[in-house]
């Protein structure tokens, strides 16, 4: 599996995610180093740790609008370790992202319907 060196904007990305979920990043320490699904296409990471566990649920979901008007949900998910697992992109017509979110892009609310 290859992997390289978090973006400033991914670590951004969940650092506020976290916050918007109620839960103190300290409590879940942001890896470093990750490995791109699709090799990168959708914007899907795994943190890679050490003592990575199985799924154990979502922690917060939030959805934008890329710049082509394709939704893109967006989920941060954790493991049974007690670690971060993922930051899970799904554009829902699976073309790659255009544009990377900032966290003022983010809905988390009031959806838009997925057609």
């Amino acid at each position: 599996m290859e992997t390289r060196k978090i973006r400033s904007e991914e670590q951004a990305l969940i650092t506020y995610l976290l916050q918007k979920a109620n839960v103190n990043p300290s409590d879940y320490p942001i890896s470093e180093t990750v490995h791109e699904y699709e090799g990168g296409k959708m914007g899907s990471i795994h943190l890679v740790n050490e003592n990575t566990g199985e799924y154990n649920g979502d922690i917060i979901q939030a959805q934008y609008i890329d710049e082509d008007d394709v939704i893109v949900m967006i989920t941060l998910t954790k493991d049974t370790n007690g670690n971060l697992l993922d930051l899970d992109f799904w554009k829902v017509n699976f073309e790659k992202l255009i544009r990377y979110p900032k966290p003022e892009d983010l809905i988390f609310e009031d959806f838009k319907p997925i057609k």
